[in-house]
This record gives structure tokens, C-alpha cells and sequence, in this order.
């Protein structure tokens, strides 16, 4: 089979280079699946460049969600059938950027009949990732103002639609007219260009002075800084990222002052910690899909062989939505 290899650290559009290398088999509670469709994630490009917190021995497959039909079980397997449609993560080293890949069946879930491969690819990453924020970490509840950073992109993109669903006020952030049409089409509430207008300034216009209840933040640096001065009291701040390149050091006085709180995910460690909690929120990200809640915005469908340069515009910010590798057929 054919498959993304990364040989050496650096840029996606410059290390990633496609070989054939023997087709993989499943071993004791892993299923092979054929890769009918793989979304492009950030940590991608994290691993690519070697700053993921994850770091695969080189060589190895980027790609770390796909939606696939099962071609073979391995020993000990129940609860799948050989030609069953399925999402979930790839069982390193082997990544989704490839023919075929081999799952898990712990991190394997049926692919929801309401959404295309491309859609089904890009559920579990980012509108889990979404979900544990908003419903585990900080307990969104309806009537909520929800400050969205990166609001058009694959994790911001899911926490408009989850926040809407869950009856909060949403106003969404992002950097140029085209992603605020996106964001409005996800359902935001207000959308803020923030290369226009002040988001800081927005939020307290739209709130009163009373602040944002949540802040939603993959970016980091001068964007987590920023969101300190529009957060509510008894608000919570979500890091989930620095895709602005910063990490961003807390003032620890500062949020004793007005009394916020910093709550931080890592999504992948409920993976390990508490696997039927991330198989609860597939049914219910399942459910919400079933209602139109939920509906991945998939703005690129590439070939395999435009994986590199899908990985880089996913590095450079120039992405909106998800950039889906999709299998001919």
C-alpha cells in the first residue's frame, strides 16, 4: 500500500514523502480498515515539525483521525464486522495519511449514517476535543456567553456548533472576512474580525461590561493575554492549544484578582483514563449529528497526493474548516 511518511523533522510540504510499504495486519484487539476518508488536524503539523507532546520514531504516518470499512479483524476482536463503516483514531506508528491503516477497537466508534466520509473523518478529534471542554471542564450551561478564538478553523469550528447546541450566546473570533461567513454559518452569534474590530471591546458591548462566561482559546500568547481582560467573574478560561505559537505564561495574581478560573484539556488522556466517558460522547456527538446540530464543515476534499501541501496550509492558517483526504473509491 501507499503511505505519507515522515523521514525527517521539519516543515509537512518538505519532510513527508510517499512509500509503499508492506499492508498492515491487525493484531489482538485491532481491526485494519481501509481509509475511506482522513481529516488534516493540527497536531499533524505538530508531529511533522517534531513539537507534538507526542513524538512517533521516524519514520512515521501522520494522520490521527479517518473514517474507514473494516477489512480484517484481529484475534480477540467482538463488536465489529469485517465490512463495517467506522471513525476513531489510528493505532500508531501507523497514521491515517495512508491506503490502509489499523485500528484500535477501544478508539474505534460506527460512523454516523448522517454524515458523509469526510464529515464522519473529522468527529472525533475536534468535536471531542470540544465536547469534554465545554460539557467536562468548564459545564457549559444554556444562556452562556461563549468566546470562541479561531472560530472557522477544526477544534474553534466544533465548540460554535457543540455551543450553540448547548444554548449559549456564542461569538466567535477569527481573522478575515471569508472564516467570518464560515462562523456565521456554523451559528455564531456575533463574529469578529480581529483584524477589524477589538474583541476584547466587542465582548464587553455585548455583554454589558460582564465579560464572557467561557473563553475558548487554541491560539495562545496574545490572544489567551487579551481574553483575561473580557472574562466574567467566576468565568473560566479553556486552553486547548497554542496554534499562535506562544505559550502564553498565566498571571496567577491576576486571576485571583477578578476571581476566573484557567482550566486545561487534554482530551487524549480520557482516552486512557476513562474510555467509556469518550464512547458517551460519541453517541451523543452521534445524536447531535442525527439533528443537524452538528455538521462538520469539510472546506477541502484532496487526493492522497495532495496530503503535503493540505498539511501545509493547515500550518500556515490560510485553512478554514477541516481539509479532509478522501479515498476515490
Amino acid at each position: 500500500m501507499r503511505a505519507w511518511q515522515v523521514e525527517r523533522l521539519g516543515e509537512p510540504a518538505d519532510v513527508l514523502t510517499l512509500a509503499e510499504v508492506p499492508d498492515p495486519r491487525p493484531g489482538p484487539g485491532q481491526v485494519s480498515v481501509r481509509v475511506l476518508a482522513a481529516a488534516a488536524n493540527f497536531p499533524d503539523v505538530l508531529m511533522c515539525r517534531g513539537l507534538y507532546q507526542v513524538r512517533p520514531d521516524l519514520p512515521f504516518t501522520p494522520g490521527v483521525e479517518l473514517c474507514g470499512e473494516v477489512l480484517e479483524l484481529g484475534p480477540d476482536v467482538t463488536g465489529v464486522a469485517v465490512g463495517d463503516r467506522v471513525l476513531g483514531a489510528p493505532a500508531g506508528p501507523g497514521g491515517a495519511f495512508a491506503e490502509i491503516a489499523l485500528m484500535d477497537v477501544a478508539t474505534t466508534f460506527p460512523a454516523p449514517g448522517s454524515l458523509d466520509d469526510a464529515q464522519a473523518a473529522s468527529l472525533f478529534v475536534g468535536y471531542q476535543t470540544s465536547w469534554f471542554a465545554l460539557h467536562r471542564r468548564t459545564r457549559i450551561a444554556a444562556g452562556d456567553v461563549l468566546l470562541v478564538h479561531a472560530a472557522a478553523g477544526g477544534v474553534g469550528s466544533s465548540a460554535v456548533q457543540l455551543g450553540k447546541a448547548a444554548g449559549a450566546t456564542v461569538i466567535g473570533v477569527v481573522g478575515n472576512a471569508g472564516k467570518a461567513e464560515v462562523a456565521r454559518a456554523l451559528g455564531a452569534d456575533v463574529v469578529v474580525d480581529r483584524h477589524e474590530q477589538d474583541f476584547v471591546q466587542v465582548v464587553k458591548d455585548v455583554t454589558d461590561g460582564r465579560g464572557a462566561d467561557i473563553v475558548y482559546d487554541p491560539v495562545g500568547g496574545e490572544t489567551y493575554q487579551r481574553s483575561t481582560k473580557c472574562i466574567a467573574f467566576e468565568g473560566r478560561i479553556l486552553v486547548i492549544g497554542f496554534a499562535g505559537g506562544e505559550i502564553q505564561s498565566a498571571p496567577l495574581n491576576h486571576a485571583l484578582i477578578k476571581n476566573y478560573s484557567v482550566v486545561g484539556l487534554h482530551w487524549g488522556l480520557y482516552n486512557q483514563r476513562d474510555p467509556a466517558l469518550v464512547r458517551h460522547c460519541h453517541d451523543e456527538l452521534t445524536a447531535l449529528a442525527a439533528t443537524g446540530a452538528v455538521s462538520p464543515i469539510v472546506s477541502e476534499r484532496i487526493g492522497l497526493a495532495d496530503v503535503p501541501a493540505g498539511l501545509q496550509r493547515l500550518a500556515d492558517g490560510v485553512t478554514t474548516g477541516r481539509v479532509v483526504m478522501v479515498s476515490p473509491g
